[in-house]
């Protein structure tokens, strides 16, 4: 029996816990590599201009600014595919899912970006804030509805060979059959 849509019994377990042990070993890696010192020479000042960061590096050229745009992108795109998977439903409305995915893939940046105030040598960049959210966005649109098509494919197909293999075996039972169970009736307790 599907409960609230999720996928069922020892599969939504398995994608559940597997979406959990990644999620926290991605989110320890990012948080070891944002949260770092840097010794740096100087540092730049922050970037608080929208898009200024991106303009500068394509400004360079695109092969140059592959790189940074790259990184930004792929930074936290796995929280695209990992907070629906850790959820563990199939049937969710696909906008409500990205918009709560891109959301916390913006408080997740925003968070590392807060972290970094105090850390020597990083410096806010709200671009990256951007380009962090914009990959969550564009790993959850590639992956997850196909994803959850496939799984939604693979629990009717298991839920129609359980109802075939119940077919089989309720006839026999049926003809195994010896009636109703009996009840005892209830005994009322003496005063």
């Amino acid at each position: 029996m599907q409960l609230q849509g999720s996928i069922g019994d020892s599969a939504a377990i398995r994608i559940r816990a597997t979406g959990g042990i990644l999620l926290v070993a991605h989110l320890a890696l990012v948080a070891w590599l944002m949260l770092r010192p840097l010794n740096v020479p100087w540092v730049t000042p922050p970037n608080v201009h929208p898009l200024a960061g991106i303009r500068a590096d394509l400004a360079l050229g695109w092969p140059r600014a592959a790189r940074p745009i790259g990184e930004g992108l792929a930074l936290l795109a796995p929280l695209g595919v990992l907070l629906p998977m850790t959820h563990g439903r199939l049937t969710v409305s696909p906008l409500a899912s990205l918009i709560r995915t891109t959301a916390a893939g913006a408080l997740v940046s925003t968070g590392i970006a807060l972290l970094q105030t105090g850390v020597p040598g990083r410096v806010v960049d709200v671009d990256s804030l951007l380009l962090n959210t914009a990959g969550v966005l564009l790993a959850h649109l590639l992956v997850v509805p196909a994803g959850r098509a496939r799984l939604r494919r693979r629990a009717r197909q298991l839920s129609a060979d359980d109802a075939e293999a119940r077919n089989r075996t309720g006839t026999v039972q049926e003809e195994l059959s010896q009636g109703r169970t009996p009840t005892i009736p209830r005994v009322g307790i003496a005063p």
